[in-house]
């Protein structure tokens, strides 16, 4: 079963939505999934006590860590 949205977002947040479509050949809906789902398992991560962010694969340094979801 699925459910249709109809959602307002910035300019600016459709521009990036319209680039990573072009750069993945995705539809917008399948980028919209995804980032949903991984918005999803970061909370899950961070109610856990985990940290989310960036890591740098060479060092394994975490480089960016995002706050305040």
């Amino acid at each position: 079963m699925s459910e249709r949205l109809n959602i307002t977002i910035s300019d600016n947040l459709a521009e990036a939505i319209d680039k990573t479509v072009e750069q993945t050949d995705q539809s917008k809906s399948e980028v919209l999934r995804k980032a949903l789902t991984m918005y999803f398992a970061a909370l899950d991560g961070i109610r856990e006590g985990r940290k989310l962010g960036l890591v740098n694969p060479t060092t394994k340094v975490l480089e960016q860590e995002f706050i305040g979801l």
